[in-house]
């Protein structure tokens, strides 16, 4: 009874927000149904979980990224406050630039994971900022989508290909993209004409303590991002870039947390893991604002 009334609720709340989706298959415009399907205009369905999320790729898609992943990100973000600066960061970006001229502000985590990212962000432009915001949360990994609907109510999660959004166009004030990957004709394609994209983009020192107990190669240990910046750059108007740079002490329970959310430890033995120190070192993390 419990996982059907969650299914109810995610149902209703969505129906207040139909007008923005479009069919992934035919592209029609999409109604909520009974509190249960979200049903476009030539009838392709696509059901609500009982966690209260949708399904709305066309295909399955096989990820190495499973639940105890998705958890261990939930728990480092949220009791760990591993990226607390980024959100506030990246809300106070929002403000300055969206909120002032906005009532409610549309925000889509493109790659959202299992939701913590776009939740905190949420939480303050509402807490600080005091604005009405609609979080929408889309991640290919259903693993990912489920901890999301779990763990947080009152936003749309859906399973959903970045490539072939289930959205109409220009439906979102502010697309996040959090160390994720990205679709920048799709994000043009989403966003409001007076919208803003929000990427985050790790600089060569991320986990760099992390990455030299791992890995031997110099170019394990040091990476550089320049391609991607670049590449982004050539897709939107640039408005503003900053650089964010902490440091974080973790006890033992956050590091567990962080060696298993990283796909960094998938090509390493369990040895290296398990000796690797407790300090990790946060650094020049880089945000840049288009």
């Amino acid at each position: 009874m419990l996982q059907e009334n969650k299914r109810i609720k995610s149902a209703k709340y969505v129906s207040n927000f139909e007008t923005i989706f479009a069919c992934p298959i035919c592209n029609s415009s999409m109604k909520v149904i009974e509190f249960k399907s979200l049903i476009c205009s030539n009838h392709h369905t696509f059901d609500f979980a009982k966690q209260g999320y949708m399904n709305l790729t066309t295909h399955s898609v096989n990820t190495k990224y499973d639940k105890a992943l998705f958890e261990a990100r939930r728990k480092l973000i949220i009791e760990g406050a591993f990226y607390k600066p980024l959100s506030h960061a990246i809300a106070k970006i929002i403000n300055e630039h969206v909120v002032k001229t906005k009532e409610i502000i549309s925000i889509l985590d493109a790659g959202c994971g299992e939701g913590s990212h776009l939740t905190n962000i949420c939480d303050i432009v509402r807490s600080d900022f005091f604005k009405d915001v609609v979080g929408v949360g889309i991640d290919i990994s259903k693993e990912g989508i489920k901890v999301a609907s779990k763990h947080y109510s009152n936003k749309i999660w859906a399973v959903a290909d970045l490539a072939n959004t289930s959205f109409k166009n220009k439906q979102f004030d502010v697309i996040l993209n959090i160390l994720s990957p990205s679709n920048y004709d799709e994000f043009n394609r989403l966003l409001k004409p007076d919208g803003l994209v929000i990427k985050i983009v790790p600089q060569s020192s991320y986990l760099k303590e992390l990455r030299e107990h791992l890995f031997h190669k110099p170019e394990k240990q040091n990476y550089s991002n320049l391609e991607t910046v670049e590449r982004f750059n050539e897709s939107f108007q640039f408005v503003e870039s900053s650089r964010l740079s902490y440091t974080m002490n973790l006890n033992k329970p956050s590091l567990e947390c962080l060696v298993q959310m990283t796909p960094l430890t998938w090509s390493t033995t369990e040895e290296q893991v398990t000796s690797f120190f407790i300090r990790i070192q946060l650094k020049s993390l880089l945000i840049w604002i288009y």
